[in-house]
């Protein structure tokens, strides 16, 4: 059901469930798969949405679900993962998923020909490489002295959002869609759209779905467990903070007393990464309060 939307609504797209409806759009996917790829959007002949749960081989493998799944009309597979939250081991996600992606190309009896390029586009609301000032990154492996590409299977393409707010950046059709992704505003939104047409059709996009009620409750929905998880990060990392200060002070009664605070903090809060990494937060509390339980997990962990 479609609402008026006078009352000045607007969802961001930088909340998943938004950027999910976005990418629905064939057009909307194309403008903006281009502009990170720095490819003419005609190039972009074609582009499939794919299932975003990945295969499991066994039943003790992790479970892999992405935000946007595409398949692009050569073989290539890319994967597009919106982070609200800080995640300090974005760049172990981002590997474990994209290498997910990558064997998952290869079915039994078929041979390694058949693999296809994959690649992750990361758009954080977080800054992940502070000493850098560039909002965008690109990566790909290859030899640290002549710089001679490995393979151009894998590539990892990072958007960092805050960083807008910091910098100034020479215009481009990426640095459009990313201040179009970090827009909170309807004359932002208006702006970004007045510069390409592909953010135009995003822009319309994003009016219907926030006029329609049933998504909007979806959005709403979607943001508040955004909001409680932001909480109970934030509680848990003080937690581990407060965990690691008094693990510190025992220590310091054997190292030292500045010493042992350092040591006891920085490897309480290495666990409590370690833990949101591996989807496993129900467990932070108890692994900064019960410290049989956190010697186990120091333990498991290699801490």
């Amino acid at each position: 059901m479609k609402r008026d939307t006078n009352d000045g609504f607007i969802m961001r797209p930088k909340v998943d469930f938004c950027f999910k409806e976005l990418m629905e759009d064939a057009e909307v996917r194309r403008g903006f798969i281009a502009a990170v790829l720095h490819i003419l959007p005609e190039e972009v002949v074609e582009s499939t949405l794919l299932p975003t749960h990945l295969r499991t081989r066994y039943e003790e493998d992790k479970l892999g679900i992405l935000d946007v799944r595409v398949l692009l009309a050569g073989g290539t597979q890319i994967d597009i993962e919106i982070q609200v939250s800080p995640f300090p081991l974005w760049p172990e996600r981002s590997l474990f998923y994209l290498s997910k992606v990558f064997t998952d190309q290869l079915q039994k009896g078929k041979g390694y020909e058949i693999l296809e390029k994959c690649v992750h586009i990361g758009i954080l609301d977080f800054i992940l490489f502070d000493a850098e000032k560039t909002f965008y990154s690109c990566y790909h492996m290859r030899e640290d002295t002549s710089h001679h590409l490995y393979t151009d299977k894998l590539e990892v393409h990072i958007l960092e959002l805050p960083k807008l707010n910091r910098y100034q950046y020479p215009e481009t059709e990426l640095l459009n869609w990313a201040k179009f992704m970090n827009a909170e505003r309807q004359e932002e939104f208006e702006e970004m759209a007045e510069k390409d047409k592909y953010i135009e059709k995003a822009y319309e996009a994003l009016k219907n779905i926030s006029a329609d009620d049933e998504k909007r409750l979806e959005y709403e929905a979607r943001e508040k467990a955004l909001r409680d998880h932001n909480y109970l990060m934030k509680s848990n990392w003080e937690a581990g903070l407060e965990a690691g200060r008094k693990a510190g002070m025992e220590a310091g009664e054997k190292i030292g007393i500045s010493k042992g605070m350092e040591q006891g903090e920085s490897r309480v809060n290495r666990l409590v990464q370690m833990l949101i990494a591996n989807s496993r937060t129900e467990e932070i509390e108890k692994a900064v309060s019960d410290r049989e339980y956190q010697q186990a997990l120091f333990r498991e962990f290699h801490l």
